[in-house]
């Protein structure tokens, strides 16, 4: 058995373990939050990680996709400047075969239109074969109907290069404004791609840098963690002292929960004594006293 002095001896550390116990639990309880705040701290960046990438890879496959329309459209293109070329060539030859300088600068008046001349060389055809006419006559009108002859010949073949040109002029012009098009739709893929291409070079600048706030974020979670086992392992101890000192009262017949319950009848006899004397000098009660009074009945 132990001695009386022994006993409180053990009952005073059993106490000092229940105080160091609850310091311990408040450390433990902050340093689980502090690691908890951590995690959470660099779940959100591995978040805002991923979120960027699948952004870059978004990004990428519009970019790549851009690039290939941007190769098409170029193709394209090319492949109208070439025909353009190609008919500005056949204009050029044009002109050169049969000359616009060739037309009779009266061709543009109505009068001289190849059917008017035409009609001319038909009249005075009728008019050698129905009308007597003298020699001298006859070879004026011969002479003016070889001219009109001429004179139509030319302005037919003028008049087809004319058509011809006109005809490959309309055709160039199509192949222009369609050429033009495809020009403007090429600069805007372009700078869509450039603006892709810039945003992607952006965000992995951003990524790296998150990357690096990720890392410090898991080396600090890490700190805290092991800074919380650390204290866990602290109250672990602190409960096997209790559960020993608890164990080696119990051994010799002292309840710790007798103990307990002594401890709190005396402290309530006390507070009941301080209400009364409340009472008796008329001061105010607070709930608290009122909680003593009813616990005290």
């Amino acid at each position: 058995m132990l001695a009386d002095n022994e006993k409180k001896e053990l009952i005073n550390k059993l106490k000092r373990a229940k105080e160091e116990i609850s310091a311990v639990k408040s450390k433990l309880s902050k340093a689980n939050s502090e690691k908890e705040a951590l995690f959470r701290q660099k779940a959100a960046v591995s978040q805002e990680i991923k979120d960027k990438i699948n952004f870059v890879q978004e990004a990428k496959k519009k970019r790549n996709n851009l690039t290939s329309e941007v190769k098409g459209t170029k193709v394209k293109r090319d492949q109208l400047n070439k025909q353009i070329s190609e008919e500005l060539k056949i204009v050029k030859d044009i002109k050169e075969v049969t000359p616009v300088s060739h037309v009779p600068e009266s061709y543009n008046k109505p009068k001289d239109s190849p059917a008017t001349i035409k009609k001319k060389i038909e009249t005075l055809e009728t008019k050698i074969e129905t009308e007597p006419m003298s020699f001298q006559k006859e070879q004026v009108v011969m002479k003016e109907i070889r001219f009109l002859k001429k004179q139509y010949n030319q302005i037919k073949d003028a008049t087809s290069e004319i058509s011809d040109i006109r005809s490959k002029n309309r055709e160039l012009n199509k192949l222009k404004k369609e050429a033009n098009k495809l020009h403007r739709d090429l600069q805007k893929q372009a700078k869509e791609s450039q603006e892709f291409h810039e945003q992607l070079i952006e965000y992995s600048k951003e990524i790296d840098i998150l990357r690096e706030k990720e890392k410090a974020s898991h080396e600090l979670f890490l700190e805290r963690k092991k800074s919380y086992m650390g204290v866990n392992n602290e109250l672990k101890v602190k409960l096997e002292e209790f559960k020993k000192v608890k164990e080696e009262l119990e051994s010799n017949d002292v309840q710790v929960a007798e103990l307990e319950h002594e401890k709190k009848k005396k402290n309530l006899k006390e507070k009941t004594k301080e209400v009364n004397d409340k009472i008796k000098k008329r001061h105010k009660l607070t709930t608290e006293d009122l909680l003593v009074m009813q616990q005290g009945k």
